[in-house]
């Protein structure tokens, strides 16, 4: 091995190998007896999780819930031109533009498939689509997110636990199985 001094910065991944490698780690034990370990969610299908009815022109397939840090991830769909209304985040969001296209009425950017919106605490917005297919937007939430009405009077606020229970009920009302998955 080369000593610190030596080493240059790395400008790809080192091996290009396409099986194991045994990776020493100090706490591997730990790891397999305490972590709930990585997943896949199917999020193309209804086999992992199904879209949940999010008012009347949205649905939301929800992908995954960590109360730990009250962070989920879901896939918003806008089923044709239409709004979500106002709202406040407590938190920090990370969205990708699937399909269609959006924007917010505070700003004037339009993002549209493979667009990345980064959205931080403190910020209130108004999410639109124009486009006659609506839009699909994958995101990572972390915090909640206060709703309000057109007249700017607070409605609800929906965090991990409002997120789970939209889930939940849904599935129960439905008469399809929680998947655990979703629970990190």
């Amino acid at each position: 091995r080369k000593a610190m001094n030596e080493m240059t910065s790395m400008k790809a991944p080192p091996s290009n190998k396409a099986e194991n490698v045994d990776v020493p780690f100090a706490f591997r034990d730990l790891v397999a007896r305490h972590s709930p370990g990585g997943r896949y969610i199917d999020a193309q299908t209804d086999v992992d999780s199904p879209w949940v009815p999010f008012g009347e022109n949205a649905a939301i397939k929800h992908l995954a819930f960590d109360v730990r840090s009250n962070t989920f991830s879901n896939i918003l769909w806008v089923k044709s031109a239409g709004a979500v209304g106002t709202h406040l985040h407590r938190g920090t969001i990370v969205m990708v533009c699937l399909e269609g296209s959006v924007r917010y009425l505070e700003y004037d950017w339009v993002a549209s498939p493979g667009g990345l919106i980064l959205e931080v605490p403190g910020e209130a917005h108004t999410l639109v689509t124009d486009h006659p297919d609506g839009v699909k937007l994958f995101g990572w939430m972390q915090g909640p997110i206060e709703f309000y009405d057109d007249q700017g009077a607070f409605v609800e606020t929906a965090d991990v636990w409002w997120f789970m229970n939209h889930y939940d009920t849904y599935c129960r009302e439905n008469g399809i199985a929680i998947n655990p998955k979703l629970y990190l």
